[in-house]
């Protein structure tokens, strides 16, 4: 007990009975962990630090009828492991992390008693873990009285069971279990989904798992510019979907989507596109997948302008602005390549300055169309970057459905491409080459002048009295 041991003793008796190894530092059970004690027949290992187990670790006890593992880190055992104990009565898995029990983790357990699988992690379950133990198998095809059979008791309580059409078939199982197996926890409960958290399982009734359906109300729309869209879809899915909406074959950022469930088996997606305007017209796709496969729907989005605008360059027109709204633009940051954009909004554009949202419009002064990004709540700087060198660009900023105002595009002309050491060459150059040429002055100006450029300059109207001016 609380021994610094961290492997097995290998001289360990030959004819040893039990070995009780706790709250000290195992973290393995390697093959062949007890080939010198094939007498074993009583193996504790709680409260160890154990997470990993070989196949072949428990080789060479034939006698074993109890192992306990109890608090340890096990995320798996290798249940194959257990055909070289074919008489073991008992095994005690408890307080571990096992969140995966393979249809056939029983088979190899013909005379267990006592199974304790509870405080682990296991979500989902299929009966036919079960239906594969022998101990069931028996007590199924005994007839008449089944005294003969001796009783399994089964723990499974406190795992975070998520209660959906996935487990159906352990819920049966377990709403049907009766001798010789007895549940020593019968009120299991569930973990998941969130409008199950809580019940028992003999209170839900749970349905067969079904592929998703996808639909929409309309997949035709079109709607003026300058207006805040929300395009919505529904999906009937069991278990609950994963649903993501694509448009140009790119995926849209986590803040323009919301989804959430109405019901068991729906949900409701919507993409929200604030400032709507020509350039976002399109097919946007809702699409939802969980393990039975995936389906999509389309959603044509027709964006019609106004026939005048008084808006900048490749701005759709859009609703009037509220009064007072108007967001400050300024440029943080910039590069050959890139540059950085500080705005605000004025304090009249909205009441709660962290609801709004902006539309920042970006691409070349001379471009027909430009590059629209949407910016979320909260957020009051971006960057562009990969811009052409020596390239004029222009960027605007303008809050949810308003048009830019005076002040709230940005027209810069990006850097040339070339480094501080050639530009200042080249300066150096141009200043030599006018100095010669207006001062006509000797040859060994040229030293003064590339040597000490600033003295060489001060010097310049007292060596040439005559070109003083």
């Amino acid at each position: 007990m609380s021994a610094l041991l961290r492997q097995i003793p290998a001289n360990i008796p030959q004819d040893i009975r039990k070995i009780r190894i706790e709250n000290s530092h195992l973290t393995e059970l390697p093959r062949g962990s007890f080939k010198n004690v094939s007498a074993l027949e009583y193996l504790w290992l709680n409260f160890n630090n154990i997470t990993v187990m070989h196949i072949k670790s428990l080789e060479y006890l034939p006698a074993l009828k109890e192992l306990r593992l109890q608090g340890n880190k096990l995320s798996s055992v290798p249940w194959t492991a257990f055909q070289d104990t074919p008489t073991l009565n008992i095994l005690d898995l408890k307080h571990n992390r096992l969140d995966v029990l393979p249809e056939h983790a029983l088979r190899y357990l013909p005379n267990l008693t006592y199974l304790d699988l509870s405080s682990n992690q296991l979500t989902i379950i299929s009966r036919d873990v079960f239906y594969n133990w022998p101990v069931y198998q028996r007590s199924h095809r005994a007839e008449g009285p089944m005294e003969g059979i001796s009783n399994a008791v089964l723990a499974l309580h406190d795992n975070p069971w998520i209660c959906d059409c996935r487990l159906r078939g352990f819920v049966q199982f377990i709403k049907s279990v009766g001798p010789p197996i007895i549940l020593m926890n019968s009120y299991l409960t569930c973990s998941g989904p969130k409008f199950r958290t809580g019940k028992f399982f003999h209170e839900v009734e749970l349905n067969s798992c079904m592929k998703p359906l996808t639909s929409a109300l309309d997949t035709n729309l079109t709607v003026p510019a300058g207006l805040n869209i929300t395009l919505t879809c529904f999906v009937q899915a069991s278990p609950s979907p994963a649903v993501w909406w694509t448009y140009a074959l790119k995926l849209f950022r986590a803040f323009n989507v919301s989804t959430e469930p109405i019901s068991e088996e729906t949900v409701r997606s919507e993409l929200l596109i604030p400032a709507a305007r020509p350039a976002d017209a399109g097919n946007y796709t809702c699409t939802a997948a969980n393990f039975l496969g995936n389906t999509s729907v389309a959603i044509n989005l027709r964006v019609v302008a106004p026939w005048a605008s008084t808006t900048p360059r490749g701005w759709a027109p859009v609703a009037p602005a509220e009064p007072g709204a108007h967001v400050e633009v300024r440029i943080a940051k910039q590069t050959v390549y890139g540059i950085t954009l500080e705005w605000f909004a004025a304090a009249a554009a909205a009441a709660e300055p962290g609801e709004i949202w902006y539309t920042l419009l970006v691409g070349r002064y001379d471009a027909a169309q430009k590059d629209t990004i949407y910016i979320g709540p909260g957020v009051n700087t971006y960057s562009v970057t990969d811009l052409l060198p020596a390239t004029k660009y222009e960027v605007c900023v303008a809050v949810r459905n308003q048009a830019p105002r005076k002040g709230q595009c940005v027209v810069f002309v990006t850097g040339s491409d070339v480094s501080q050491m050639e530009q200042r060459e080249k300066l150096i150059h141009i200043v030599v080459i006018v100095c010669a040429m207006v001062l006509a002055v000797p040859a060994g100006m040229y030293a003064c002048t590339a040597e000490a450029l600033p003295g060489c300059l001060a010097r310049c109207p007292s060596a040439c009295p005559r070109r003083r001016r």
